[in-house]
């Protein structure tokens, strides 16, 4: 379990030596599913503040990055969705075509 939480690989990346891949995930489901990864990251950082050895500043990182230049306009004009809007439009022309045709 430790394996797959340093590297991020897939389970099924996980070296043979550590068993079935199947059984070390069940096993890491069970473990976050009754909070044993809870209970063990509390209990080490209660150890490691009495002893003094955790830092509690927090820092947070206020960069901005800008957003892809199609993307810029989405807040302004809001992201089509539904029917494809070249389609909506063709619609529009063919209602005002047929406006003028009948009227």
């Amino acid at each position: 379990m430790l394996w797959r939480l340093r590297t991020g690989g897939p389970w099924r990346d996980l070296p043979e030596r550590y068993g079935p891949w199947q059984t070390a995930y069940e096993r890491f489901a069970r473990w976050e599913a009754d909070g044993t990864w809870a209970h063990s990251l509390e209990q080490v950082q209660v150890r490691d503040d009495s002893a003094g050895a955790v830092e509690w500043t927090v820092s947070v990182d206020s960069t901005i990055s800008r957003a892809h230049q199609h993307a810029a306009d989405i807040r302004k004009k809001g992201r089509r969705r539904g029917t494809n809007w070249k389609i909506r439009h063709a619609r529009r022309l063919v209602r005002r075509w047929a406006v003028r045709v009948a009227g």
